[in-house]
């Protein structure tokens, strides 16, 4: 601020007796400067030392691949982006409760006029853990009870034991989980289950039994601002998943592709366009006789979302409901794969099922949805079981 000099003076109240004004015998007076501030947010900085507090039974070498970015920080800003993106990736290892971030300027011998120190405080999960709760889907309520002991080894490894009755089908499993160091998606993952279930469509109950080795790849681009009900954005999503063949009793080469279009129209309204897997038939009940399935599917969707008529609630609770117009379609069928792909397209567009209805949607914060709506199934086959009428959903994935 520099030196500020007072050239007139006022009378200020002061304890004791009055001596008046000094008039004319006044001397100016200097005011102390002010301390200098500097705004760091553009200004070169240099990230000297990352410490931990709270780790006990994790390894140094898991937790250096997920924070090698904070080093490379410029500047301020970039150092408390960087900071933030390592704590998701700490947190995404599912070994620790909590990550508390906390950024000083570099204090010693060696400190730095621009350094700084980051400080990960953490908190670790126990070495065991347990579950208990219910879930309902696919027309199936069913109780899971989990055992979990993460980060077994300290190198984030996890062994999972699960236990799941349902109204439909009971089952048991066992899961080993490691993931590679640096690269959370790529991993390791053994599971040994057992699941018995009653299959109407079958007239048996079944009881399956195996062991599985998978190979799974993922690539997902998204875009949206909400998993559960975006206003805008776009989804690509194409999985690919090879088992059995190193070992195992189920062999099969599998292929997804999912994409998702949403765009926000006129009055608060969303358009979105879907291709993901069948819905709005029973579930299994597609194909006559016996419901075995196919070898390949489509699906598509283009849905409405608009506010509730009259807008109640504008501003408050109403805005988590939506009046909600949907068109479905899709089939099912099996392949000869000496016809070629020509072929096999064809087959995909005969017999389409297809069918449309309203509803009303409600969001559960950016976690799951339920939907309550009216539905008209119109293409329908020959053995298809129909699922008309009213319809009750609650999940996450919605055609």
């Amino acid at each position: 601020m520099g030196t500020v000099h007072a050239r007139s003076l006022e009378p200020l109240p002061v304890p004791g007796p009055d001596f008046g004004a000094l008039g004319e015998e006044a001397e100016l007076v200097e005011i102390e400067p002010e301390t200098k501030q500097e705004i760091l947010e553009n200004k070169d900085v240099v990230v000297q030392h990352v410490h931990f507090d709270g780790l006990g039974r994790t390894k140094d070498d898991i937790i250096m691949y997920e924070i090698a970015d904070v080093f490379k920080a410029k500047n301020l800003i970039d150092v408390m982006r960087k900071s933030h993106e390592a704590r998701e990736k700490l947190l995404r290892l599912g070994i620790f409760r909590q990550v508390d971030v906390l950024i000083d300027t570099c204090r010693g011998d060696d400190a730095l006029p621009n350094g700084l120190d980051v400080t990960f405080e953490v908190t670790e999960l126990r070495r065991l853990t347990g579950s208990y709760n219910t879930m309902v889907g696919n027309n199936e309520g069913s109780m899971v009870l989990g055992l979990k002991f993460p980060n077994l080894f300290g190198r984030a490894e996890k062994v999972t034991f699960q236990f799941s009755y349902g109204t439909k089908e009971t089952s048991y499993g066992l899961s080993f989980f490691k993931p590679r160091p640096g690269n959370f998606e790529r991993n390791f993952s053994v599971n040994v289950y057992k699941v018995t279930g009653q299959f109407p469509w079958s007239s048996l109950r079944e009881t399956d039994r195996g062991v599985s080795t998978e190979f799974n790849h993922a690539m997902v681009i998204d875009s949206r601002n909400s998993s559960i009900l975006p206003k805008r954005g776009a989804l690509l999503k194409i999985n690919q998943e090879l088992a059995g063949y190193t070992g195992g009793d189920v062999s099969f080469l599998k292929e997804d592709f999912e994409f998702q279009l949403n765009k926000q129209l006129l009055w608060d309204s969303i358009k979105a366009i879907t291709l993901l897997s069948c819905y709005r038939l029973v579930h299994s009940g597609i194909k006559p006789g016996d419901y075995l399935g196919g070898e390949a599917f489509w699906a598509g969707g283009v849905h409405l979302y608009t506010p509730l008529p009259f807008r109640p609630g504008r501003g408050g609770f109403g805005d988590l409901f939506r009046t909600h117009f949907f068109l479905n379609a899709g089939n099912l069928c099996n392949l000869n794969y000496g016809d070629g792909p020509r072929a096999h397209l064809q087959r995909l567009a005969e017999c389409i099922r297809w069918s449309y209805g309203a509803g009303i949607v409600l969001r559960l914060g950016n976690i799951a949805r339920l939907e309550l709506n009216y539905c008209f199934p119109m293409g329908v086959q020959a053995g298809d079981r129909v699922c008309d009428g009213v319809q009750f959903g609650a999940g996450i994935r919605f055609l």
